[in-house]
């Protein structure tokens, strides 16, 4: 059971909508970040009202966007290349928080059988004129359905964090693959930029994971992390977003300073900016 009850480990404001101020509690057990208040979730929506909320935008102006969308090519590229390794014989995947999907897409393109799970509407439906099918609900889906289960930088705003992992292990085949990817509060530039950290996000960022949180948690589930691979370009991005909190406005080369130097200092104990965990089912529990 996860414990919000223990000291306040920091507090943030909320710079992209409300600007609301949020505590961060510390649970010493999974070594994880909890927001606090919680919202109600029918409160939820109006924290992602915002035109910079860009994982539900497809195509806007600026350099900054142009930077992002030429990144999400690349990363979405390493993201089939990692699935694939684990999976080369391709087959059922299912993208939890699919956005406007740009990554469902690629991989219906390499022929993956794909299907999304998107709650807005506005980025269901782009997505859904790239021909990719949605699922609406998910207690709906069948258990042991699908070969791959992704979750890219959404497992942190779920609502209810233990029936999101329950449902996980649902609705993954046996022998599937879960892929996991989370912010790490524990990096170089968490620790730098603190506060203004841009990938705490309260309140829509719920829950703030470190690498044991994570094997903990799955753990739990008879589940377990066999792979970690590092999203490098998350500590520039991150970074220069954090800048802006911090001064109001994107400084391009201390972002990049500081990014670069998160990537360095991480390659000692794996502390990347944020990480992308491969899961699988414990063998006793197939």
């Amino acid at each position: 059971m996860i414990d919000n009850t223990n000291k306040i480990y920091l507090t943030v404001k909320d710079f992209t909508v409300s600007k609301e101020t949020f505590g961060m509690y510390r649970d010493s057990k999974y070594d994880m970040l909890i927001t606090f208040p919680k919202p109600k979730e029918s409160e939820l929506g109006r924290y992602y009202e915002s035109g910079d909320y860009i994982s539900h935008t497809d195509k806007k102006s600026g350099l900054f966007n142009k930077m992002y969308q030429i990144a999400r090519s690349f990363a979405i590229k390493n993201k089939l290349k990692i699935i694939e390794k684990w999976h080369p014989e391709k087959g059922t995947l299912l993208d939890i928080g699919a956005g406007t999907g740009h990554f469902l897409d690629f991989a219906q393109k390499k022929s993956w059988k794909v299907t999304g799970y998107e709650p807005n509407l506005k980025a269901k439906e782009i997505a859904q004129k790239k021909g990719i099918s949605f699922v609406e609900k998910m207690k709906d889906i069948e258990s042991n359905s699908f070969d791959v289960i992704t979750m890219w930088h959404v497992l942190e705003h779920v609502y209810d964090l233990d029936q999101q992992l329950n449902e996980l292990k649902r609705i993954l085949k046996h022998d599937g693959t879960l892929i996991v990817a989370v912010p790490n509060f524990r990096s170089y530039d968490a620790k730098h930029y603190k506060r203004f950290w841009a990938a705490f996000d309260a309140p829509r960022h719920l829950w703030h994971f470190s690498k044991k949180a994570i094997k903990k948690l799955f753990q739990e589930k008879d589940m377990e992390v066999q792979e970690m691979c590092p999203m490098k370009f998350d500590a520039y991005y991150v970074s220069l977003l954090s800048e802006k909190n911090k001064k109001g406005y994107m400084n391009f080369f201390k972002a990049f300073y500081f990014g670069w130097k998160s990537n360095r200092k991480a390659k000692k104990r794996f502390q990347y900016s944020s990480i992308i965990y491969v899961i699988k089912n414990s063998p006793k529990s197939k």
